[in-house]
């Protein structure tokens, strides 16, 4: 049974960092393609990084893009997601996410449907 746990979330000030990790277990991490959503309040889950297999292929969108670093050490099992220069608008439940099918294409991992196995979120709030 695939298993994501995130972890790293909680306050930070506008202008500062946060690191989300995601431990997978269950399966063989380097199968599965990897992404990070979010969800604000009253809001849609939104897409915010996606990461390929092996790491070689990396997505934003364009509202992090430039602030925030997907990477992933598949010896570890673990996603990360490195957030610099945080926004109020950043404020959100975070979900890393993952699947065997997720294709390379924006169809595919810009879409939350894609993906198989899902963690249970950690909230990342943002202050002035």
């Amino acid at each position: 049974q695939v298993r994501l746990v995130e972890s790293g979330g909680g306050l930070a000030r506008a202008g500062g960092s946060l690191r989300l990790s995601c431990t997978f277990s269950g399966d063989t991490f380097s199968s599965y393609a990897m992404g990070w959503f979010r969800q604000a309040p009253g809001k849609e889950r939104e897409f915010v990084s996606y990461i390929h297999m092996n790491g070689d292929y990396l997505v934003y969108s364009d509202t992090v893009k430039g602030r925030f670093t997907v990477s992933r050490d598949n010896a570890k099992n673990t996603m990360y997601l490195q957030m610099n220069s945080l926004k109020l608008e950043d404020t959100a439940v975070y979900y890393c996410a993952g699947g065997v099918y997720v294709g390379a294409q924006p169809a595919s991992f810009r879409n939350h449907l894609t993906y198989d196995y899902w963690g249970q979120g950690t909230q990342v709030t943002v202050s002035s």
